[in-house]
């Protein structure tokens, strides 16, 4: 159930539209990676406590392995009307919040920012920003069902003919509290990596394995081909820096939560308290130059893909979670050992490109 206010509840479906053919991009965007899952399951789990929720797919095959129930095309090759006419059949509810699968930053705050306009007036509800109205990402009523059938019996797959012929209400997002890239599809591979950046992945390994080295090779690699890079590095042992009775370990025992230096060309701030992963994440991610790629030098255990060197006089096992591995370089491990591709310590190109793969960068 989605919440309308203090005194009702609406109960509405979540329909997913994951259909289109990806012409623009050449793969299946709603399978594109996304941090540590892909666009069309993180949004899944952005709206799993929806009880009623369907993916709208042109042929049986791609998604059921996500486990939630898929509709099929009955009518082939007309578009997104299809897949609203099929989930708007299908749907438990009397009313669909219709979303693509191509949108990484949809938010469950949408609907319920929706939610609250729904009433007897109108039969659609759709998201609109300064520039564009975004169909699908739109409420729907079951009432539209029967003028959705008729234009496409006629031939007319336009989503705003289904707007002309209903009742609708068209929704400002600058109202809510939703950022606008919650509405923002991915068609190209540079809208795809510039709408997820940073890409983020780990370079795992014991103490003396070669992290560093590999890192900064890698980091070559990004650079030399137009991309740009951060590192983060985790310390276990809580050892920085700032040298005792430097002007910022002054200042930080002074009680300041944080003190930074800056020059003409670079600047370096150093906080008291905690920062996990992924904040760090969100820090880049609100820059207007966030980095293409984010790689966390460490955290073995965490859930973000890794590339994980295992080197035979330092650990010849892997400790990391197999399901999380892009690749391993190693001069100790077998091939067939590992679920992922084995490279040798010094095999950087293959690396690169296998993380370059595993992201669908190009």
């Amino acid at each position: 159930m989605i919440s309308v206010n203090t005194t009702k509840e609406l109960p509405v479906s979540v329909g997913i539209l994951a259909g289109g053919k990806s012409s623009r991009m050449g793969k299946n965007k709603a399978l594109l990676k996304f941090e540590d899952t892909t666009v069309i399951q993180r949004t899944v789990k952005e709206f799993a406590d929806v009880p009623d929720m369907l993916i709208s797919a042109a042929a049986v095959g791609e998604y059921e392995f996500i486990g939630v129930p898929v509709v099929y095309d009955e009518n082939a090759d007309i578009g997104p009307v299809e897949g609203i006419r099929r989930v708007l059949s299908a749907a438990q509810n009397d009313y669909v919040f219709i979303c693509a699968a191509d949108m990484p930053f949809i938010s469950r705050d949408i609907l319920r920012y929706l939610v609250q306009f729904i009433c007897s007036d109108y039969d659609c509800y759709v998201i609109t920003d300064d520039e564009h109205i975004h169909p699908l990402c739109a409420v729907y009523s079951k009432r539209v069902l029967p003028v959705i059938e008729k234009l496409i019996g006629e031939g007319n797959y336009r989503l705003r003919e289904i707007f002309a012929l209903c009742p609708t209400k068209f929704i400002p997002i600058g109202l809510s509290c939703c950022d606008r890239k919650a509405v923002r599809n991915i068609n190209t591979r540079e809208e795809y990596t510039k709408a997820v950046r940073p890409l983020v992945f780990c370079v795992c390994g014991y103490s003396d394995s070669g992290k560093t080295w590999l890192v900064s090779m890698l980091i070559n690699e990004f650079i030399s081909e137009g991309y740009s890079a951060a590192v983060l590095k985790h310390d276990g042992h809580d050892v920085f820096s700032d040298m005792p009775g430097s002007d910022t370990d002054i200042l930080r025992r002074a009680g300041a939560m944080a003190a930074a230096v800056f020059s003409d060309t670079r600047y370096s701030i150093s906080f008291t308290g905690r920062l996990d992963p992924e904040g760090y994440v969100q820090m880049l991610r609100d820059r207007e130059d966030t980095p293409d790629v984010l790689i966390i030098e460490g955290l073995k255990a965490s859930p973000f893909p890794k590339v994980e060197i295992i080197r035979k006089s330092v650990c010849e096992e892997s400790v990391c979670d197999r399901d999380t591995l892009i690749c391993a370089a190693s001069d100790c491990i077998r091939p067939d050992e590992l679920p992922c591709p084995v490279y040798g310590l010094s095999d950087v190109k293959k690396i690169y490109l296998c993380i370059k793969d595993h992201f669908g960068m190009t």
